[in-house]
């Protein structure tokens, strides 16, 4: 294998390792999924039984892709799933222990969701159904913490009334059991109180399962900690490989504890580092390297590459952000024309959501194509429809579809049959579907009037009166006001409310937008709302008959771990926004940033630039901004100021 497979010594060192903890720090790029790939095979070439490997992953997709390279080099099956798959293979053997049957169902958002809206109304919180995303997002946390409704103290669940959730938690709890029903996080939690609460069945997957291995071990949870502790308890042959460089989604529950703890949990174990990097040129290795050592919490390692210096990194202050932009567009352009890169292998990262529109806006007037990846288009996405309908209803008092869009934003139980009778009965008037609701609410004389009840009539008087504000805004005030009306005075943030893991982001994006009218008012020649709609649906539309792969990739620092490019550009290298301003005050979140930095930094090959603004518009408002000090952090040995 060693002759037919090349290996560096540190690779080979990882692979022959057989029994007993090893943990291997692997850098970016340093090949850590064939070395993973390779101890599987070197294992099965020692006489260790197949059935007794058990490999885990993050994703069906990276599972799959180790599988098959293991079948091709061995013709022989083993074991490599996501925790997720694992946990159902073991409950639909062993759950008759926890009091289920192993027919159980395994419940999607939708059914589970049903659930806790049923046990909503049982305990008489119908007030709080607005709120059944938050109550569902606290009961997760508590399963991925491994509790009970009666493990939890009132005072672990802050955002609402601790002992109303307990309730609802434990009722929940109860009548999934009593269909017979997992949730997702269930297929982790039960699988833990399995083994705790049953030795015996804990010391059955023990004994099959005598070979760990462990692939992202940083981005493990409490949960997914836990079942690798207890599995590897009777034989530690975990073999677990990460780098808690890389460690960024402390936000989906990932603790960098688990592997920083490593050698803590299993006294003894063997620490291999891969450092030699197959992606990047040294240059761009060396200023990761640096950058990285301002964390405490790591294991020391060094990045290093024969591929040469390469070029140095390129760093641009722009006077804005759409001066940025645009220096990010031409710079896009003169490598693929000039250099014949393609434009699949160019990505801009950004560390939040929102300041892809200001890209999207460049890349779209200089026709370059691009794709949103593990997101959507900025003026695509669905709060961004949401107010532009509000501002299409006062623009055009006709456009039923906007009406329909927004009448129930936040709802206001005017149901679909209810709209269509308005609709049927504001053409039969010959009136604009706005000008027919206002008359049927302040008693006008009409010929066909729709019967509402007195709590329809009364928000649909509400919707009226708040579109009618903001038609005098249009007429009276700026764009910027009226689109920040839009948002604020439409109630619209209730809407929001429903789903608070991405509450941030989509209200992140409302600000964008306001900034965008502001843009707007300032640099175009008819500011006028209805120029300023025709504009924005362009934008929406455009691009949608392209169908070549050739795109440039935007995406968050967050959706870029174990990617590559050519070229990379880190834009909105600043104070506030990389780091995050939420991330400031506490040591731990910085350090996260700084990881994240990391990870954007080491996707790059052969060209990297890191780009700032002096100035951009944020919630509204142009604001001044300052240099990263991930930039400060970074030699000057390695990096160069560049200009347009």
């Amino acid at each position: 294998m060693h002759q037919t497979n090349p290996l560096n010594p540190e690779q080979w060192e990882a692979v022959k390792h057989v029994e007993g903890p090893c943990l291997v720090i692997a850098g970016a790029g340093s090949g850590k999924t064939r070395v993973v790939t390779f101890r599987i095979v070197h294992l099965l070439e020692n006489g260790v039984d197949p059935g007794s490997i058990l490999g885990l992953t993050f994703t069906n997709k990276a599972a799959e892709e180790m599988k098959e390279r293991v079948k091709h080099l061995t013709n022989q099956h083993v074991l490599i799933c996501t925790f997720h798959s694992l946990g159902a293979r073991i409950l639909r053997e062993s759950i008759e222990a926890l009091g289920y049957t192993r027919s159980f169902a395994i419940y999607d958002e939708d059914d589970s969701e049903k659930v806790l809206k049923g046990c909503i109304d049982t305990l008489q919180l119908a007030e709080k159904k607005g709120d059944i995303n938050l109550f569902r997002g606290m009961i997760s946390r508590a399963k991925n913490d491994m509790m009970l409704p009666d493990d939890i103290d009132p005072t672990y669940f802050l955002e609402t009334s601790g002992r109303q959730l307990i309730e609802l938690y434990k009722l929940y709890q109860e009548r999934m059991k009593a269909a017979n029903a997992l949730d997702f996080d269930d297929l982790l939690f039960l699988t833990v109180r399995l083994f705790r609460e049953h030795p015996e069945v804990l010391r059955k997957y023990q004994e099959r399962f005598k070979f760990l291995l462990i692939d992202e071990y940083q981005d493990t949870n409490a949960s997914q900690y836990e079942i690798v502790h207890l599995l590897a308890k009777e034989h530690r042959n975990l073999f677990a490989v990460g780098d808690p460089d890389q460690s960024i989604y402390s936000w989906r529950g990932a603790s960098i504890r688990n592997i920083l703890n490593f050698e803590h949990d299993y006294p003894g174990a063997r620490i291999v580092r891969l450092e030699q990097n197959y992606r990047s040129r040294a240059n761009i290795l060396n200023a990761a390297n640096v950058l990285i050592k301002y964390n405490e919490s790591r294991y020391e390692k060094n990045l290093w590459s024969d591929l040469g210096p390469g070029e140095k990194i390129k760093v641009y202050g722009a006077d804005d952000d759409r001066a940025e932009a645009a220096f990010v567009v031409e710079k896009i352009r003169k490598h693929h024309y000039q250099e014949q890169i393609p434009l699949s292998q160019m990505v801009i990262f950004y560390r939040t959501n929102f300041q892809s529109r200001t890209f999207e806006d460049e890349l779209l007037f200089k026709r370059i194509p691009y794709i949103i990846v593990g997101g959507i288009s900025f003026y695509a996405r669905r709060e961004i429809k949401d107010i532009l309908s509000f501002l299409r209803i006062v623009q055009n008092g006709t456009d039923f579809i906007a009406f329909a869009r927004t009448i129930n934003l936040p709802k206001r139980g005017i149901g679909g049959t209810t709209i269509e009778k308005l609709h049927a009965a504001s053409l039969q008037e010959r009136l604009p579907i706005y000008e027919y609701c206002r008359a049927l609410c302040v008693g006008e004389p009409l010929k066909h009037p729709v019967k509402l009840s007195a709590k329809q009539k009364e928000n649909l008087t509400e919707y009226i009166q708040i579109l009618e504000k903001l038609r005098k805004l249009a007429s009276e005030g700026s764009l910027k006001d009226l689109v920040f009306a839009a948002v604020y005075d439409t109630h619209y943030l209730q809407v929001l409310k429903e789903e608070p893991d991405t509450q941030a982001d989509r209200k992140q994006n409302l600000d964008e937008l306001i900034s965008k009218a502001a843009e707007w008012e300032e640099l175009a020649e008819n500011n006028t709302l209805a120029d300023f709609l025709a504009e924005l649906s362009l934008k929406s539309s455009l691009d949608e008959t392209d169908h070549s792969h050739e795109k440039v990739r935007l995406m968050t620092l967050h959706n870029g771990k174990g990617l590559e490019f050519n070229v990379t550009f880190l834009v909105g290298m600043e104070e506030d926004l990389l780091p995050h301003i939420n991330s400031k005050e506490e040591g731990n979140a910085l350090e996260e940033e700084r990881r994240l930095c990391y990870v954007g930094i080491t996707r790059a090959k052969q060209f990297l630039y890191l780009t700032f603004a002096r100035s951009r518009f944020m919630w509204g408002v142009r604001r001044g901004m300052f240099p990263s000090r991930f930039l400060k952090e970074i030699p000057i040995e390695y990096k160069e100021r560049v200009v347009l």
